[in-house]
């Protein structure tokens, strides 16, 4: 097993958190954690990732419906990096 995997098969449950929901999003925010890590500035990049889960959260549900919340604001973050340009520091 992958160290990632292993990672997210530990924390997961220990907060409560379907691990399969995890594997079901991970890529799309490790692609959204870069674009704003190197779009913004590197702080950001988890403080983001951290406002995307309270987000989905916040949307309520379980399984697919958490997984939609959390593909609406990765969306959303999106559209505010795209909006924003090139990052210039």
């Amino acid at each position: 097993m992958d160290p990632l995997q292993e990672w997210t098969e530990l924390v997961a449950p220990t907060l409560g958190v379907d691990p399969g929901l995890v594997t079901a999003t991970q890529d799309d925010v490790l692609d959204m954690v870069r674009d704003v890590a190197h779009g913004v500035v590197r702080p950001a990049a988890p403080l983001t990732a951290y406002v995307v889960g309270l987000a989905a959260g916040r949307a309520g549900g379980r399984g697919e419906d958490v997984a939609a919340a959390v593909r609406a604001a990765l969306t959303q973050v999106d559209e505010l990096l795209s909006a924003r340009g090139p990052a210039t520091g």
